[in-house]
């Protein structure tokens, strides 16, 4: 799986499909040799070297004019050695140059995946290793670069960090450090991205990498709800079904850069790591720091198993503890049906309907604390409102209990509203500058997360609550991005956004330490931190504020690029949404977020009797299909952005059953018929095709007729009709 070549240094990362290779050369730099599909043999044939001019050559080199670090593929660059390409690392000096010139040291193969302290990572099983290679300055100011490189073979999936450490005399700041980089030596190349806003969050973006910098990031304290930390190369001939890409996905909560860079020379290089602004972080004599991990994985068959490599990483690798594998409880949320205005009789009124209609769980969302009718105060005074309630958190529990259901309760525990005694108490617990009024967002602050007594003032009050009352999820909101940073924990303000990221990731830790069965959805306005790094900690996030099951066909298709189905918060509400005012049949909205861990988010009182039978129906067909969904292969049939027809597929592992999901988004007169071809059956095997409604008749055809011809969608004279199918192998 690791091997090393001793005669030409050459390293080699074999996973099941793909070949990872780089080499120290006769200068102790370490070049990337290739990345792609399985190969056997030594790539440094690659290498080519031409006087190019304007591209200086290292000291040691200099009589060699066509060795350029500006030109040569390099496994790590960095500032300050001719490269004056995009680096991925920076350094400051004690006398304030900036200059590195890291060379090979030495290296070191381990049993199993590392880890990264306080930070969350890739987790492996036993067939899982570790690469370590040793970097060191050549001109002795101590900067040594541990890259580590964890191999999940069965997967496809090679995981990058890199630890630097200061094994000098003097001190030196490291102002830019992205931890995955790799070279490509040729060919032309599209980047794939994920843009978007609150509400309409993780839109796909395909352009061509010309040349120049195309990059993506976020300096908003947050992956974001404006750029998912995801990042995919692609020939330009890729399909969902053949053709090579590559992703990198950052396993970190915080702000992130990913830039695909065209050289002149038409070399490309793609990275991804910390955000560069307002990032400046001192290592003193004998200190380190270990960087936030990048997930990367290649395939030669296309998107769709590129996705699956990155699903199967997610939801096997990251995702832990006791709710990772299991079907998650399908809940009633209370927001969309009441937002601020219940008591407790009428969260017990919400959760009896939901047993009525066969729900799990009630969760009894934003308003049960403090001082909390509106968004404008409150935040931050984790105390129960009894006189709101009418009664203790713990008989309100006890209640829904009784009836058969779990207990959700929101929080946002990292904000803070200015009219909250927390506050009155503690102004200096909120991120703002000195002498400044600080930029608000919702009427709240955010707290200073990076400071421990904050943290812990926070923690002591959520532990009184959840000691208090059973509860058995907790909605984990954070609704707004972070301005002023300073603290007044910190000697260097340039490590606050970072110390804030690591101080969150220790309070979950802690959190689910102390309550292993809790099951924690996190939040941010929807999907504004949906990424990696919170699947560590919280196995679902709510996907978008979105709950428009049209708008969600495009969020959760783009979503699903990076992020396995069992991870997507997706819930039915009413309609017309509250967000857009659409009107979509209920059987739609029943479908879209079937996709997802499955929930409502409105009142059942307000229903009919028939759309309550309806809503049995669906819970009913989700718990069939709840498995299929969540552990099954993902494939996306159709673009919803630009096709007549939303349609995705979940195929179990062995072909043996499948479901189908298509919604109409186009009505013609007369129309032609439209057909969907499916994806990952067994060609010579036969399928009985079940409309799950009923309403359409079954009938028999073979894998490869469905997978070529594909199957015909019914015609329907109503806007935004949903089928499913249910395809068993017989």
């Amino acid at each position: 799986m690791i091997s090393f070549s001793e005669e030409k240094r050459i390293f080699t990362i074999h996973t099941e499909h793909t070949t990872y290779q780089m080499m120290a050369d006769e200068h102790d730099v370490l070049l990337h040799l290739y990345y792609g599909r399985r190969s056997e043999g030594e790539m440094d044939y690659l290498i080519r070297r031409r006087d190019r001019g304007f591209s200086g050559n290292l000291y040691d080199a200099a009589a060699d004019r066509s060795y350029s670090l500006d030109v040569l593929p390099q496994e790590f660059p960095v500032s300050g050695t001719g490269d004056y390409r995009r680096c991925a690392m920076r350094i400051e000096l004690a006398n304030g140059s900036v200059s590195c010139d890291l060379r090979y040291a030495g290296y070191e193969i381990r049993r199993g995946k590392y880890s990264l302290p306080g930070l969350p990572a890739v987790y492996g099983d036993a067939s899982a290793e570790t690469l370590a290679i040793t970097l060191k300055d050549k001109w002795g100011s101590g900067v040594t670069a541990e890259l580590l490189y964890g191999v999940l073979p069965e997967i496809d999936v090679i995981t990058r960090s890199v630890i630097v450490r200061n094994e000098g005399a003097e001190p030196f700041a490291i102002t830019r450090l992205l931890s995955a980089n790799v070279d490509f030596q040729s060919g032309t190349y599209d980047v794939l991205t994920f843009y978007g806003r609150h509400g309409m969050e993780r839109r796909l973006q395909r352009e061509r990498v010309c040349h120049g910098v195309r990059a993506i990031g976020s300096g908003r304290g947050m992956s974001s709800h404006q750029y998912n930390p995801l990042m995919i190369l692609a020939s330009p001939e890729t399909t969902e079904d053949a053709g090579t890409c590559w992703a990198m996905e950052y396993v970190y909560s915080g702000g992130f850069l990913a830039e695909a860079e065209c050289g002149p020379f038409s070399q490309v290089r793609m990275h991804m790591g910390l955000m560069v602004e307002n990032f400046r972080w001192p290592l003193a004599p004998g200190e380190e720091f270990a960087a936030p991990e990048v997930i990367m994985s290649c395939s030669t068959e296309g998107l769709s198993v590129l996705s699956h490599h990155l699903h199967d990483c997610i939801r096997g690798h990251i995702c832990r503890g006791k709710w990772k594998d299991a079907v998650r409880p399908i809940l009633l949320n209370s927001w969309e049906g009441c937002y601020f205005d219940f008591d407790g009789e009428r969260i017990l009124g919400l959760a009896k309907r939901a047993k009525e209609l066969g729900f799990d769980m009630l969760v009894m969302d934003d308003g049960w604390f403090g001082k909390r009718d509106t968004d404008t105060s409150g935040l931050g005074d984790w105390y129960v409102n009894e006189k709101k309630l009418g009664m203790k958190l713990s008989e309100l529990t006890a209640g829904v209990h009784e009836l058969g259901l779990k207990f959700g309760i929101w929080f946002e525990p990292e904000a803070i509203s200015e009219d909250s005694d927390l506050y009155r108490a503690h102004p200096d617990y909120a991120f703002a500058i000195p002498g400044r009024k600080p930029i608000l967002a919702r009427d709240q602050l955010i707290l200073d997360f990076s400071r421990e007594e904050v943290r812990e003032a926070v923690y002591s009050q959520m532990t009184a609550i959840l000691d208090e009352a059973e509860i058995d999820y907790i909605k984990w909101d954070y609704n707004r991005c972070i301005s002023d940073v300073y603290s007044s924990g910190a000697a260097e303000q340039g490590t606050v956004l970072h110390r804030y990221m690591l101080g969150l990731y220790d309070f979950l830790e802690k959190l689910l330490g102390r309550y292993p069965d809790l099951l924690i959805e996190g939040c941010s306005g929807g999907g504004g931190r949906f990424d990696a790094g919170m699947l560590y900690y919280t196995p679902q996030i709510w996907c978008s504020d979105n709950t428009d099951a049209i708008d969600r066909l495009l969020i959760q298709h783009g979503t699903s690029f990076g992020y396995p189905c069992s991870a997507v918060g997706a819930h039915v509400s009413t309609c017309p949404n509250h967000q857009n005012g659409r009107m979509t049949p209920l059987s739609t909205r029943g479908v879209v977020a079937m996709a997802g861990t499955f929930g409502y988010e409105l009142d059942p009182g307000r229903m009919t009797e028939e759309e309550r039978e309806e809503v049995k129906a669906q819970v009913a067909t989700f718990r069939r299909f709840a498995p299929l969904v969540a552990e099954g292969l993902y494939y996306r049939l159709t673009d919803p952005a630009r096709d007549p027809d939303a349609a995705w597929l979940h195929v179990s592992r062995d072909g043996s059953e499948a479901l189908l999901a298509a919604v109409s988004l186009e009505i013609r007169f007369n129309p032609p018929q439209r057909y969907v071809r499916l994806k990952g059956l067994e060609s010579a095997a036969m399928y009985r095709v079940e409309d799950v409604s009923g309403v359409e008749e079954t009938l028999t055809a073979s894998g490869a007729a469905l997978m070529e011809c594909g199957l015909p969608l019914p015609v329907y004279m109503e806007e935004y009709r949903a089928v499913q199918f249910h395809l068993v192998r017989i």
